[in-house]
């Protein structure tokens, strides 16, 4: 089981947003999905349509006891289903008072107690994703350690900016004191594309963090609180909202990072024409407002310009991204991901919709 804590001690910037559509973007491609609720907000609850009030028991009844004492509450009956594939373990307002006495606690084992929680459903889940509070107090310090991955959602503002460079010392100094170091990711949110301000904050995030961010961005869409006031993920009832599309991208992104990925589990396929002499095959991006353009498809497994030969020129009509991939024959799909979002081709009329909301691009190589 992967576990993603997801975290930023700055409030509003998406991070329950992530945590229920991501998870259900995951689920929707197949995967068992945990949400973990550590939150005493209980806003991921609300945002899977269960009312923290109606919780017999949370998180609480799980973490409040030492499992060294063998006393703790199994993580497993505290569980609720939202379907099939995507479950939760509900947070409720009482889990402000853990905090407080895990605080006082001054024994090694306060901020491991999530994470032996979560060995028991290990088997369940393919994904454990855990919304964390607005600060990087011992909540989120139990979600760091129990965490192989830790998302950073980044609002595309200056002040964003500033505050996770302060959250990226707090987790490298955690990695320092007790030898666990998460890979740490930084997702950009609440993105408004249509502004030159959030396209330069976008570039001056993808410049100071380089590879650490990842290719999607979160556009800003109102479909997202829609969402939540429904009880669900975006993408289980609009597909093709721009929120479900962003969501849907990363789940893409994240299935890829797996050390075991393999390029079968993704929802796109690969016709061969016969043969297996490799073609170079050459696509070209036009925008004069564009900061960055990669290219993902099914023949570099979704990962954005992987495997791809990159090259900026200016000629009469403007800018041009020019794209250079050696294929061999055959039919292909794929996007291009224009400042972190996922467009078809706009000069390619071929087009087929996407399992996972909007339309692939299809190349044909003879």
């Amino acid at each position: 089981m992967r576990t993603i804590a997801i975290v930023n001690q700055k409030g509003g910037c998406g991070k329950t947003t992530t945590t229920v559509n991501l998870a259900g973007a995951l689920a929707q491609e197949g995967a068992r999905v945990l949400v973990v609720d550590m939150d005493p907000q209980a806003h991921a609850t609300l945002a899977l349509g269960i009312a923290p009030e109606d919780v017999d028991d949370s998180l609480y009844e799980v973490l409040i006891n030492d499992p060294e004492q063998g006393a703790g509450t199994p993580l497993s009956s505290v569980v609720r289903p939202w379907n099939e594939r995507l479950h939760v373990a509900p947070s409720c307002i009482v889990l402000s008072a853990l905090e407080q006495r895990l605080t006082a606690d001054r024994t090694d084992g306060r901020t491991e107690r999530l994470g032996r929680a979560l060995e028991e459903v290990s088997e369940s889940y393919d994904y454990a994703l855990v919304d964390c509070p607005p600060n990087v107090g011992v909540l989120t310090f139990n979600a760091l350690r129990a965490a192989g991955e830790v998302i950073v959602p980044l609002e595309t503002s200056d002040f964003a900016i500033h505050g996770v460079q302060k959250l990226l010392e707090t987790v490298a100094l955690l990695s320092e004191r007790i030898g666990h170091d998460p890979t740490v990711r930084l997702l950009p949110t609440l993105y408004d594309g249509r502004t030159r301000y959030a396209r330069e904050t976008l570039a001056e995030i993808r410049s100071l963090f380089g590879d650490l961010c990842f290719d999607t961005v979160i556009r800003s869409n109102i479909k997202l609180r829609e969402a939540a006031r429904r009880g669900s993920p975006l993408v289980a009832f609009s597909k093709r909202a721009n929120g479900a599309v962003d969501y849907s991208a990363l789940a893409v992104e994240v299935i890829a990072l797996d050390p075991g990925f393999d390029d079968d589990l993704l929802p796109v396929e690969t016709v061969s024409l016969g043969g297996d002499r490799e073609r170079e095959v050459t696509v070209e991006f036009r925008g004069d407002e564009v900061g960055d353009v990669r290219i993902a498809g099914d023949f570099n497994g979704w990962i954005p310009d992987k495997g791809v030969a990159s090259s900026l020129r200016q000629d009469e009509r403007g800018r041009v991204w020019v794209k250079v991939m050696h294929l061999p024959p055959g039919t292909y799909q794929y996007r291009y991901v224009v400042d972190g979002e996922w467009c078809e081709d706009p000069e390619n009329p071929n087009a087929v919709p996407a399992p996972v909301g909007g339309r692939n691009s299809v190349l044909v190589v003879s």
